[in-house]
């Protein structure tokens, strides 16, 4: 009898610690590295300034994206993330830093939560905005090149929110910021508000700066098992009648098999006033952008090939001749790799 009772005291405990030990709060690292070659299919391609007016994906030849490196713990309560950027796409992502450190134009999002129940999570720190349908890393993108509504539109935030679920199919963000991209402190004072209402995986956004004020909606349907389609739409508007900027931006995809997907970017994009983001230097300008992607897995691996055509309502680019045009037609070949 002593001997089976020892035994099973023994089980007991080996179990307790195995549990134990699954249970217990670890660190992970993940990230992602990409690069990419780009040409212009009827510009030249010895002048950097004839490229798309979105953000990243806009270096001729081959060119390198970024290395990101995320560190994220997870406790049962709390946790933390840091995620750095290093190379052309982080450092354009993060373009209002650094304004206090040396360091400061490598940190993409930093901040710590707290899961103050079931419910309820509050964040503080830098984090990525909660607008639009794309972000700054190229694994959660589904083209390479990026939107004019997401080029923009904000990139980051630093502030304190608090994620609240209602039910089974509703969501509610709530959240003060130092005002749009300014991420490493605020230097004047002033301070932006935002909230964002989820239904199902739809979203309608608000961000209220002291700049500007944007209306977004975010959202997507699966049509079949293979083919989705995603949707994102905004209009900004300028403080004091400045100008902004209203687009709709539609993503069909279709996998056709395990491995690769094929997919569309159709972007509409209207700037009210001289709002600076075609390039064309007049008021209310215009451009209609499609992007196709095709993309395909091999592990971590995937790659991408990608034709897009931008085309303007006034002279935005330059032709082969270095004349003004409406429009520009460019070939991306990107890799990206996961971890």
């Amino acid at each position: 009898m002593k001997k089976l009772f020892t035994l099973t005291m023994l089980f007991v405990a080996t179990a307790i610690f195995a549990q134990e030990e699954e249970a217990k709060p670890s660190l992970s690292i993940s990230g992602s590295v990409d690069a990419y070659y780009r040409t212009n299919l009827n510009a030249r391609n010895d002048v950097d300034a004839i490229a798309p007016g979105s953000s990243f994906a806009n270096l001729n030849g081959f060119a390198i994206g970024m290395a990101n490196v995320i560190a994220s713990y997870e406790g049962e309560k709390a946790g933390f993330v840091a995620d750095l950027v290093f190379g052309p796409r982080g450092t354009d992502a993060i373009f209002e830093s650094p304004m206090y450190s040396r360091t400061g134009d490598i940190v993409n999002q930093l901040y710590a939560y707290w899961n103050v129940s079931d419910n309820l999570t509050l964040t503080m720190g830098n984090f990525n905005t909660f607008l639009g349908y794309e972000v700054i890393s190229p694994v959660a993108n589904f083209n390479y090149s990026t939107s004019y509504l997401f080029s923009y539109g904000p990139f980051s935030h630093t502030g304190i929110k608090a994620d609240i679920t209602l039910s089974d199919d509703f969501s509610l963000m709530l959240g003060v910021m130092n005002d749009t991209d300014l991420t490493e402190f605020n230097p004047d004072g002033s301070y932006s508000f935002g909230a964002q209402f989820g239904f199902v995986g739809q979203y309608l956004n608000l961000l209220m700066d002291t700049r500007f004020t944007e209306i977004d909606f975010t959202g997507g349907v699966d049509i079949s098992d293979s083919f989705y389609l995603g949707i994102n739409a905004a209009h900004l508007t300028l403080k004091d009648d400045e100008g902004g900027f209203t687009g709709v931006a539609l993503y069909p995809q279709l996998a056709t098999s395990d491995s690769f997907t094929i997919g569309l970017r159709g972007e509409f994009f209207v700037e009210d006033g001289d709002f600076g983001a075609i390039g064309t230097g007049v008021e209310d300008s215009e451009v209609f952008a499609l992007t196709l992607t095709g993309s395909f897995a091999v592990d971590n691996l995937t790659i991408k090939p990608e034709l897009r055509l931008d085309s303007a309502s006034d002279d935005a680019f330059m032709d082969n001749d270095l004349m003004p045009s409406k429009s520009l037609s460019s070939f991306v070949l990107a890799a990206i790799y996961s971890f």
